[in-house]
């Protein structure tokens, strides 16, 4: 996560520019070629140390390391991934990682453009959510993907096993990507991102919703729009069920959780007693 202002200035920029190219690429097609365009060089970038600082180094002149990347990548990628490589190098980032690290963000976002695109966007959003609340329950799991100490292509090995045959071909590469990635300590922590970046290429926050039984439409449809009127801001409701929290609802949004479910109600009843 990125915690100094210049890199967050340069992020926003950087995800202004990706949305204007976008557009003129060929469909869905051309967006999640441009993804993987995207994660090659942030792979370069991690694994070259002295390419990373000279590229995010602020005290050198931005044509300077313009020129630089344009020798470099001008004829292993494709123009709009050049592009883009060139503008975030001219930008001005905290930190050389931050560099590598906006890359590998903006890849992320331009496969969800290709979700959106092919109007699939809501469905990994689906199966991210539970994918997320799968691993959320089982911990060994959770350490086995994590492990940086075992090959990525062992860690992406498992992940195959569980995925294949089960989740949208994005949802599969996204999750893929950030097994691999050495900057991605933690899954679950990415998947978060991946669900708030989702939300925000519509101008609107994720609910995480757990129920003990699976809510029909017209009750998610009441809940987004409850939620959406309390925030003020536009709602998206992603649900799952979990049988142990008995009854009622637990509502995550952002850092903020709403907690109404029995189990909850339950466990405080059983600590007052016990005080």
């Amino acid at each position: 996560m990125m915690v100094h202002a210049a890199s967050r200035s340069a992020l926003a920029r950087m995800r202004e520019r990706l949305a204007e190219v976008l557009p003129q690429l060929p469909g869905a097609d051309g967006s999640h070629e441009l993804a993987e365009q995207l994660y090659a060089a942030a792979g370069v970038l991690a694994e070259q140390p002295r390419l990373r600082r000279t590229l995010g180094d602020p005290a050198s002149q931005p044509a300077d390391r313009v020129g630089l990347v344009r020798r470099l990548f001008g004829s292993r990628l494709d123009e709009p991934a050049v592009g883009l490589l060139a503008d975030a190098v001219s930008q001005r980032w905290s930190s050389p990682w931050d560099l590598a690290d906006s890359l590998e963000m903006l890849a992320d976002d331009a496969l969800l453009a290709a979700a959106e695109r092919q109007g699939e966007l809501d469905q990994v959003e689906d199966e991210l959510f539970r994918f997320e609340r799968i691993l959320g329950s089982a911990g060994e799991l959770v350490s086995a993907l994590d492990e940086q100490g075992v090959p990525a292509e062992r860690r992406q090995g498992l992940l195959r096993t569980l995925l294949t045959g089960k989740v949208n071909r994005i949802t599969a590469e996204l999750l893929n990507h950030a097994v691999a990635s050495g900057r991605k300590r933690s899954l679950l922590l990415a998947i978060d991102d991946l669900l708030e970046a989702s939300a925000a290429r519509r101008e609107r926050s994720v609910a995480r919703v757990v129920s003990a039984t699976e809510l029909s439409q017209q009750q998610t449809e009441r809940l987004a729009a409850s939620l959406s009127q309390l925030y003020g801001r536009p709602i998206s409701v992603r649900s799952a069920v979990d049988p142990s929290v008995r009854g009622g609802l637990q509502v995550r949004v952002g850092d903020e959780v709403i907690d109404g479910t029995i189990s909850s109600r339950l466990a405080a009843a059983r600590a007052a007693l016990a005080g």
